[in-house]
């Protein structure tokens, strides 16, 4: 029997990191294929996914969990009115009742609302199993499916997310890995006032970034003289700064839009070349956007002022 690859702690960050940023972008339709996906690898031969054929529909039920006769309903309602999101949980409970009959056992309620679903939703639930006995109703979000998708091995990762770069993959980073990155980066000329300050020690958590985003960062920075010696022997001096430029303004743009600190990380990652790719890619990806979190032209500094006494 062949040994299956151990994950060191640089790809399990990055595989978390990659699931909480697909759980909370997918919606829909692709919301439901990223859970059934990551159920088929968590339960073979267990799990199936239904699919709507023809005007007879999908049964009121998204996937179907033989062992203990479970049938899922996904559902992404973060931006729908509570009345809808209501009359979807009515509609589609109901609804598997009358399809499924004495196959469901449990009924599930998937969701990818990561702040919880709204009081009176809650209460709906609760007065529907009192109203059903024999069905167990349950719902399933951040926290049950992240447990169920870092419980699969790394070739089943890497099936849903695609191959992440090692320690050791990081540590031999070179040159040649790094000039793709920084010439796709490269943006507009630079400001010559803009300050350049030493991060504190405290940036990680003033910018709320979750700690798999916080730990890529640290991680990054192992590699982070081989950026700076980069930007130090390129022929013209202020290429650079002018990479620097870029970064500022792209981190400016994305702090006007209302969104967490983990998609703005994630956009980041998208404007320095993607995280997707070989594993050396996503290595240089890294070790490019730590250097520059470290040189305070992303996210923000926490400065401390103390008081006079």
């Amino acid at each position: 029997m062949v040994a299956q690859p151990t994950m060191d702690e640089l790809q399990r960050h990055f595989f978390q990191l990659k699931f909480r940023i697909s759980f909370l972008e997918n919606h829909g339709k692709s919301f439901e294929d990223l859970f059934s996906r990551i159920m088929g690898h968590a339960f073979p031969g267990d799990f199936q996914a239904v699919r709507p054929y023809g005007n007879k529909g999908d049964l009121k039920c998204d996937g179907y969990r033989t062992s203990d006769k479970t049938v899922f309903q996904c559902y992404a309602p973060k931006t729908t009115r509570l009345d809808k999101l209501q009359a979807k949980v009515d509609e589609d409970f109901l609804g598997a009742v009358a399809h499924w009959g004495s196959r469901m056992e449990r009924w599930t309620f998937v969701h990818n609302d990561d702040d919880g679903l709204p009081a009176n939703a809650i209460q709906q639930l609760i007065d529907l199993g009192a109203a059903n006995p024999a069905v167990a109703l349950e719902q399933m979000s951040y926290s049950e499916l992240f447990a169920i998708t870092m419980s699969l091995s790394q070739e089943q990762l890497e099936d849903l997310f695609g191959p992440v770069p090692t320690q050791q993959v990081l540590a031999k980073l070179d040159f040649e890995a790094l000039r793709p990155v920084v010439m796709v980066i490269q943006r507009m000329n630079p400001d010559n006032n803009a300050p350049v300050l030493a991060p504190s020690a405290s940036k990680l958590n003033v910018n709320d970034l979750s700690d798999d985003a916080a730990e890529l960062l640290r991680q990054g920075r192992r590699r982070e003289l081989l950026v700076e010696k980069y930007f130090n022997q390129f022929p013209n001096p202020d290429f650079g700064e002018e990479i620097a430029q870029g970064f500022r303004n792209r981190y400016q743009d994305l702090k006007q839009r209302e969104q967490s600190a983990d998609r703005t990380f994630m956009e980041l990652q998208q404007y320095a070349g993607g995280m997707t790719g070989t594993p050396q890619h996503q290595a240089a990806v890294l070790a490019v956007m730590s250097y520059f979190f470290e040189r305070c032209d992303i996210f923000e500094d926490h400065v401390v002022t103390e008081a006079n006494t």
